[in-house]
Parts: C-alpha cells; structure tokens; sequence
C-alpha cells in the first residue's frame, strides 16, 4: 500500500498542479482521461494500471479524486493551484467552519485574513478533527481557527462544498475569525 500513497501523491501533483509533469492535458474542468493518465504515468516509469487506479480513488484518505459516470475521465475534486472550472455550487455553509493552519501563520492572518494562496479557494472544514488534521500536515505548533459564516454571508461571501466535503471560498478576511 505504500506504493499507492506515493503514486496517489504523484497523480495529486498531475491533476492538481502540474500535469505538464506527465506531458498530459486536463480539459478546462479539470478532467483527464483516464487512458491516457495511466498509459502516462506509465511511461514515467511508475507501476500502474486501471485496477490500482481505482484503488486509489476509492481507498484514498482525502477522497481527492472522482471518476466521470463512465469511469472514463477522472479529476481532483479540490485543491487545484492551476485554473479550472469545478462546476462548484454555491451552498449555504454551516454557521461555524474552522481553518487548521500552523502557528507562524497567524500574525499574517490576524492582518491580511485567510488568503486562498497558490490555490484557486481557501478550504474549509466543518468539525475540529478535519481542521486538526490539516494543520498538522507540517511539523509543529498548529492551530484552529473558527470562522463565522452567518457574517460572512450577511456581506456576500460565497462558499461551495467539493465532492470530498471540504468547504471552499475565495478570501476570510480576519473579521470573521474567532482568534
């Protein structure tokens, strides 16, 4: 399974960042064919077939990856940091989501907000534990900040709900924060 970890973390790297890694093109959705990101993938040395794909869609963590109905294009679901349109829906959010982030970023926000970065949204969770995990993705002090949507949302914001469940949006400015 450890092999399905690193080669999940290359097919991230594919359809999320760079997909020129692979000399693949993603449609202006995000999708790829499936064929061809295995026959690509393939062909950079790494062990992989449609059976190991689907394992990793389905068995990954995160539930980064979606399959079309056919199974015949497939697509990261979030956390893209180059421009593709999701097709997200906006949706009313629960009236407190939480950021996890480390420690040394919060001067920063407590300035400029929650800014989304290299990615195309900011992510959002909906409990304590999903922001927990996030936050400790990098080593050291982390911590979790409570946002306050219904405010938020009397000033316009938008949020959207991917596939994985993570909540998007395109800036928190530090006046929702609960610091």
């Amino acid at each position: 399974m450890d092999n399905d970890v690193k080669l999940g973390r290359f097919i991230s790297l594919i359809l999320r960042h760079k997909p020129e890694t692979i000399d693949l093109k993603l449609d202006k959705n995000g999708w790829a064919d499936t064929k061809e990101l295995i026959e690509k993938i393939s062909k950079s040395g790494r062990e992989i077939n449609f059976e190991i794909l689907k394992r990793i869609v389905n068995e990954n963590n995160k539930k980064r990856y979606s399959f079309n109905e056919t199974k015949t294009k497939i697509r990261a679901v979030q956390g893209h940091s180059i421009k593709v349109n999701l097709e997200l829906k906006e949706v009313v959010p629960p009236a407190i989501l939480y950021h996890g982030t480390a420690f040394k970023n919060l001067e920063n926000i407590k300035k400029q907000g929650i800014k989304k970065m290299n990615r195309q949204h900011v992510h959002l969770s909906a409990d304590v534990e999903t922001a927990k995990n996030v936050a400790t993705r990098h080593s050291g002090k982390y911590i979790i900040l409570e946002i306050d949507t219904v405010a938020m949302l009397r000033e316009n914001y938008k949020f959207y709900l991917s596939e994985n469940k993570v909540w998007l949006t395109d800036f928190v400015p530090s006046k929702f924060i609960k610091f």
